[in-house]
């Protein structure tokens, strides 16, 4: 070794990020290995690398004898006084070996370690980085489209976009910058695995720490959250503070805020409403952006049932139940819908129910425990 290999290893550190100690280890665990596949043991070898100027010295502790029976560990007296004069039988002596000693096959062994402990220290560095990311989002570069799948390089790795975790709709090309969800990140014997998202509600809601300050401190909680990606997201919201309005502070002056929101998501509409303790009002918020006549809610069966003006219906359901099937996701009530003129009728209401708003048409991929609502939508 010499200066030239520091300096390949000081680069090694800053490009990929792996201690230059940790190399170093590595190259006197391969001589040490190298010259166990050469002598046939290392139990008495040692290796000492200057971490400056990278020269390095490797000898055998050999204990000095009259008879020598053992010559991996042992050594004759004559030749010990040449190594030290001074040497007397029982004492152990440092023996230099010299690396073109070693045997092809003992220096390709060594060879081999080194390069598997920079894969095995890169692995450990990629994972410990993304770790960190995981449940936050990252900024990718589309790479390629295969098929359905769509290969995303996020810096120092790759992630691959399943169909399952894209929207419907969304169309990307080559070299665009998009964001993701980072649902986990896996360390497994085949390499580091981040499985990213741009369908993850939790998308929406670190969308929103992002732009909005509020949101970020915790002036304002997001407490709940319904998505159907690519089409609409209804979100609740909470303000700690008596004095901020937070589904202003989410929509931003003239709308910049959530806009720039809906932008990243392709136009995806977004309802913000304001939560409530009282599920009543909660529920007749998350219908929202329809006019609610009364709300009768049993807390604990969590089910509801809504009256609206007869003109409000259709509203209220929403085009194929979405914005009612998005309420009940978001409240976490079965709700029952009905205009006035049929809630005046006697017997049984047959109209929409909570069972088809809420599990109909929702696969239950996501846990609705996130916080999340707000009102800038147009109308069905």
């Amino acid at each position: 070794m010499n200066k030239e290999l520091i300096e390949a290893l000081n680069a090694l550190e800053k490009e990929k990020e792996i201690s230059k100690d940790v190399l170093i280890e590595a190259i006197e665990n391969s001589l040490i290995t190298g010259c166990k596949q050469h002598f046939g043991k290392s139990d008495n070898i040692k290796v000492k690398v200057d971490r400056e100027t990278g020269d390095f010295y490797v000898y055998a502790e050999k204990t000095v004898v009259e008879n020598v029976e053992d010559e991996v560990e042992q050594i004759s007296l004559a030749d010990a006084i040449k190594i030290n004069s001074k040497a007397v039988v029982g004492d152990v002596v440092n023996v230099e070996i010299k690396s073109k000693e070693f045997s092809r096959i003992a220096a390709q062994k060594a060879k081999n370690i080194i390069l598997q402990k920079i894969r095995e220290e890169e692995k450990k560095s990629v994972y410990s980085e993304y770790s960190t990311k995981e449940k936050d989002i990252v900024t990718g570069v589309v790479q390629r489209i295969s098929g359905d799948k769509i290969s995303i390089n996020l810096g120092k790795m790759d992630a691959v976009l399943l169909p399952k975790e894209q929207v419907k709709g969304e169309v990307f090309v080559p070299t665009e910058r998009i964001k993701l969800y980072v649902v986990s990140v896996t360390d497994s014997p085949k390499g580091v695995t981040v499985k990213v998202s741009r369908s993850h509600p939790d998308l929406v809601k670190r969308l929103f720490e992002s732009e909005v300050t509020e949101v970020k401190d915790g002036t304002v909680e997001i407490k709940g959250i319904a998505r159907e990606a690519g089409s609409r997201t209804k979100m609740a919201v909470w303000s700690n503070d008596p004095d901020v309005d937070p589904v202003g502070a989410c929509v931003g002056l003239n709308g910049a805020r959530v806009n720039a929101i809906v932008n990243e998501l392709r136009g995806e509409k977004i309802d913000i409403i304001n939560w409530s303790e009282n599920p009543a009002i909660l529920i007749e918020n998350a219908l929202s952006p329809a006019k609610v006549v009364s709300v009768i809610a049993d807390d604990e069966e969590k089910t509801a049932q809504v009256v609206v003006p007869d003109y409000q219906l259709s509203l209220a359901i929403g085009k194929e139940g979405q914005n009612a099937r998005l309420a009940a996701r978001l409240t976490g009530f079965k709700i029952d819908i009905k205009s006035e003129s049929q809630a005046r009728e006697s017997g049984e209401y047959e109209g929409y129910s909570e069972e088809s708003y809420d599990e109909e048409n929702y696969d239950g991929e996501y846990d609705n425990d996130a916080d999340y609502s707000s009102e800038v939508s147009d109308e069905q």
